[in-house]
């Protein structure tokens, strides 16, 4: 009996399933410590919400939504686009927060904060791989090798993606807390149209217009610029 395909087609489905092995359990964890963060630092300042409904977890169950956490990302970081995405919201009672207005801020900085912290997690492990395993690393270690890089650039990428001041990312509610109230009555009225001006800017207008090249002028030059200095830490560490 002959199988069809080419020995290429193999070892293109083989690279792409290491791709994945690779890349979701570093989406999960990024999404979950993004998430759980939020609901600890709403607990701190007084709002206990988050743990009264048990999503201070990091079981993923019960934070992840299998398309915003696992499969579109997933599509996205395939093929090199910007990685977005979204979880379950941990839920945060701004109203039981002790100051209101700027415990909002703590709480949203707090996840896009824990992320930072994991790609300089990810950044030490991968220096210290590359300074204390000699000879040429077998296929489990590349396997992890490849894991780590993954976990910088996304929690990179997650990061400064949830501080954009588009309702309702967390730098929606760091911008909210810095205006004047008045302006922030305003700017909250924007909050239904985030996710479609959000689909519009990263999707609809590249495809329509993409000599403009939107996303290669704003966003990858923060993100690129960041992760090398993630990329650095790591060499550093390796002693390079």
């Amino acid at each position: 009996m002959r199988f069809g395909g080419s020995s290429a087609t193999f070892t293109a489905m083989n690279e792409t399933l290491l791709n994945a092995l690779a890349l979701i359990p570093a989406l999960i964890v990024a999404i979950v410590f993004h998430e759980v963060s939020h609901g600890l630092v709403a607990r701190m300042l007084g709002d206990p919400t988050a743990a009264e409904q048990k999503r201070l977890s990091l079981n993923p169950l019960r934070h992840v939504d299998p398309i915003g956490t696992v499969v579109l990302p997933g599509m996205l970081a395939l093929v090199k686009a910007p990685i977005f995405g979204w979880a379950k919201p941990v839920p945060v009672d701004k109203w039981r927060l002790r100051n209101p207005r700027y415990g909002m801020m703590a709480v949203a900085a707090a996840g896009p904060g824990s992320n930072f912290v994991l790609a300089g997690v990810g950044a030490i492990v991968l220096g210290l791989m590359a300074r204390f395993i000699s000879g040429a690393p077998d296929d489990g270690l590349m396997l992890l090798a490849m894991a780590l890089n993954y976990f910088i650039v996304i929690n990179v990428f997650l990061a400064l993606f949830n501080l954009l001041p588009i309702p309702p990312f967390d730098g929606s509610h760091i911008v909210e807390g810095l205006l004047p109230r008045n302006m922030a009555r305003q700017y909250v009225k924007l909050r239904p149209y985030g996710f479609p001006l959000l689909f519009l800017l990263l999707l609809v207008v590249p495809w329509l217009f993409p000599q403009l090249k939107l996303i290669e002028k704003v966003l990858l030059p923060p993100a690129q610029w960041v992760g090398e200095r993630y990329f650095q830490l790591a060499a550093l560490v390796a002693g390079a």
